[in-house]
């Protein structure tokens, strides 16, 4: 059975499609049947692609997101992943607003798989820290590979 997973970030250029591009690709290297998108709480830079800093620290790494463009969350998300995970609480409030009454798909924080310390992924756009929120993502896809094959 394939897991359907949505990174979600505030503007979906920064730090859900950098979860989307390392997750899946590390995923699919386990062999893990996955589908996985990426979408924004706002709708800034809807079809645009990720920040040029975050494809360019990625790719440093062997993840490409070149690919990817931005999209804004629905409500129809909510049927069609079974599992939605927020990169911050600010984003974890608002998914959790625009839930759909009937909907039981679990929402989370992303970095609840993670080993670190910490439970928010910082917004690199402001600060330029896309080496840590890699080095948290990458933590982050590896504990959420061991739940989903565990």
């Amino acid at each position: 059975m394939t897991t359907r997973i949505l990174f979600v970030c505030l503007g979906n250029i920064c730090r859900s499609p950098t979860a989307h591009g390392v997750f899946q690709t590390l995923a699919e290297a386990e062999g893990l049947a996955v589908e996985v998108e990426s979408a924004g709480t706002g709708g800034w830079h809807v079809g645009d692609p990720p920040d040029p800093r975050a494809i360019r620290a990625a790719a440093g790494r062997g993840y490409d997101l070149t690919a990817l463009r931005a999209r804004q969350v629905k409500a129809a998300d909510f049927a069609a992943y079974d599992l939605i995970l927020a990169m911050d609480r600010s984003n974890l409030t608002a998914l959790e607003r625009m839930r759909p009454i009937d909907s039981e798909t679990p929402v989370r924080l992303f970095l609840d798989f993670a080993d670190a310390d910490r439970d928010e992924l910082p917004d690199p756009y402001y600060d330029g820290s896309f080496d840590l929120v890699l080095d948290l993502v990458e933590d982050a896809s590896r504990g959420l590979i061991r739940h989903l094959a565990g």
